[in-house]
């Protein structure tokens, strides 16, 4: 399902891609029941669902800060305004390092006032920034999750089973059942980037943008290592039942059902 609104200009949709997870949690949990890879479709699918809010949270203007930081502002304005205007003026010409003095107090005056006003203008950036970068942290914590699951599915074991070791669990999936178990994993890791996208898609912040393109840089190489191993299934499937690796049509069929 696609996760885009239909509005002139395409946006991620955070319901459809709730609803996307939602359905690739009932896979998993249909194809593998009590499985370590369902309880992390069933993480995935609350962090989808809290990235909504957090998202419309992220989008929407703060508007007591707003008034607050631009009441303060306001007051510092007058403040220097009435400071300058009590100031008596001097008699006479001011000799030179009076000058000078006068006119760097007056800079390091102007350039603390300017701090602080910088400092009020950016708060609620910084605020919403650092919520985005707590999500952000969570997805790339549970796509590293992802990866540790699908780590030992090794396909050529599961075509040539070897002597066990007795440290791992057994392992007794079938070629059909790994290559789903491989494609679930390659999935989620593609959903957490979208939902990565989610917090900086009415966001328009720099330091954001790069912890989510450092996500989806991540999801990609991840899912770049599933997709490797699903090629060696099916070659390694294909050549175990004795056809040519190069026809497609010996590839086995993965149907899109749960």
């Amino acid at each position: 399902m696609l996760a885009f609104s239909t509005m002139a200009e395409a946006t991620l949709d955070p319901r459809l891609i709730s609803e996307t997870v939602d359905r690739l949690r009932l896979r998993v949990q249909k194809r593998f029941p009590g499985s370590g890879l369902e309880k992390v479709a069933a993480q995935l699918s609350s962090i989808a669902a809290k990235a909504s809010a957090t998202s419309e949270w992220i989008a929407r203007p703060i508007v007591y800060l707003r008034v607050l930081v631009h009441a303060l502002i306001g007051l510092i304005v007058l403040g220097l305004g009435l400071t300058l205007w009590a100031l008596p003026l001097p008699e006479g010409r001011l000799q030179l390092a009076e000058f000078i003095q006068v006119l760097e107090s007056g800079i390091n005056d102007v350039v603390l006032i300017v701090a602080a006003v910088f400092f009020l203008a950016s708060l609620e950036t910084r605020m919403k920034r650092n919520r985005a970068l707590r999500s952000i942290h969570e997805l790339r914590a549970i796509a590293h999750v992802i990866d540790m699951h699908q780590l030992t599915k090794d396909p050529e074991w599961v075509l040539a089973r070897g002597a066990e070791t007795g440290v791992l669990p057994t392992r007794a999936m079938t070629p059909f059942e790994l290559s789903r178990y491989l494609d679930y994993c390659s999935e989620m890791l593609s959903i957490t980037g979208k939902i990565a996208a989610l917090y900086i898609q009415h966001f328009d912040d720099s330091v954001a943008l790069q912890a989510v393109n450092e996500v989806e840089s991540v999801t990609t190489g991840l899912s770049g290592k599933i997709w490797q191993k699903l090629m060696i299934l099916y070659t390694l499937h294909g050549m175990a039942q004795g056809a040519d690796p190069r026809d497609a049509a010996a590839r086995p069929e993965i149907p899109d059902a749960i």
